[in-house]
This record gives C-alpha cells, structure tokens and sequence, in this order.
C-alpha cells in the first residue's frame, strides 16, 4: 500500500525532515567549501546591477511584507538573467512537481508529492522563495521542505545545492543524499547596511554553476 502525502502537510519541522529522510545536519566544516572558497571575482557592471537590485528591494520593502511575487519580479528573475541562467545550456522548471519516495517499514510505503516554490537548474539547483508575509522572513522555516525537495534528485551520487530566500535574506544548502548529510551556509542577508551581500549571493550562485556544468 502506499499513501500519498503532500510535501507541505508531511514535513511541517526540521526534526520531521530528519527523522523520514534520515538526514543530519553535518559539523564538518570542509563539507559545504563552496559558498565561501574560490568564488568568482565579478565585474563592476555586475557590481552596479546588484546595488540597484537591492536599492529596489530596499524601496519596495519599505511599505511593508511583500509578496512572493513580487519578490520574484523585482530581484530573483533579474538575478537569474544576469547569470545567464535563462538561457542555453540552462533550462529553468517552474513550479515543478516532485516526488520522494519513504519506505515505513512494513508494507506501507508514503510517496510525498508537492511543487517547488520556483524553480530549479539542470536538476542539480534548487531556488526556493518563500513569502515574507507567510513565514515572518525567517528563511530556516522553508528548510524541512527544501530538503524534501532535494531529495527527490535521482543521483544519489552527486551533491544538490539548493538556495532560500525570501527576497531580503539568502542560505544555501549542499545535500549529499548517499551519506544522508546536509549543510547551511551562512545567511546573507540585504538588511546589511555597510555592504551589499548581493555581490556574494552571486558568488555562490556562480560557484555552484561552475560546479554543475
């Protein structure tokens, strides 16, 4: 027999994550190098379409919790193009439907079944953007999903990465499902008044693009 759960109602915490998918958050700090080791210079034209992403982040904020749309217009799709990541050899999937199997023991089996909050790159990068609104911009409360997501990937062998945001703070996560071990960077948020730690989102972002191609 096996019952059909949907991802947001089947992994509600952390501990639930760990728990069905055998997962542990790793103290190895050479786990997880990749957001802060050998990261790419950027350009100064990459440096000024950052400052106005967060300049226009910083205005829009300003009136308030915004949506998880507009959050996706106004900085996650203008960061993407910047990348480049919109075009070949990339291909972006948008809202797409995942599956992961749990074996209970026994003769029950769960299939969790839900759609990522954006999308996801070469099955080997997942953004997650969560609303402001809905999590009271705490990036960590996407986490247990995000694992369940990443978990989906076929390749047992090769590490996910996936990102959060919710427009105005950013964490990664590397996933090495065969080990059944996961690790956080740490958050870079727009909130920084003395630097913009947009420079270093795209950093890691390219890091990992590097790492999948």
């Amino acid at each position: 027999m096996v019952l059909i759960v949907g991802i947001t109602k089947a992994i509600t915490n952390l501990n639930e994550a760990h728990a069905k998918f055998n997962l542990s958050q790793t103290a190895d700090n050479n786990f997880f190098t990749e957001w802060f080791e050998h990261l790419p210079l950027l350009t100064d034209s990459e440096k000024e379409s950052l400052n106005r992403l967060k300049n226009r982040y910083l205005y829009y904020a300003a009136d308030g919790a915004i949506t998880e749309g507009t959050v996706n217009v106004i900085i996650l799709s203008p960061l993407l193009e910047l990348m480049g990541l919109c075009d070949p050899p990339f291909k972006i999937r948008s809202e797409q439907l995942v599956k992961v199997e749990i074996e209970n023991g026994g003769e029950e089996e769960s299939l969790l079944k839900g759609f990522i909050d954006t999308l996801m790159v070469q099955n080997r990068l997942w953004v997650v953007l969560i609303e402001s609104k809905r999590y009271g911009f705490s990036v960590m409360q996407a986490l247990p999903q995000t694992l369940a997501y990443m978990m989906a990937n076929p390749n047992l062998e090769i590490p996910v990465f996936s990102m959060i945001s919710n427009g105005e703070d950013y964490i990664f996560v590397k996933l090495l499902q065969q080990v059944r071990q996961y690790a956080l960077s740490n958050k870079l948020t727009l909130s920084n008044p003395q630097k913009n730690e947009l420079y270093e989102v795209i950093q890691v972002i390219k890091r990992i693009i590097g790492l999948i191609v």
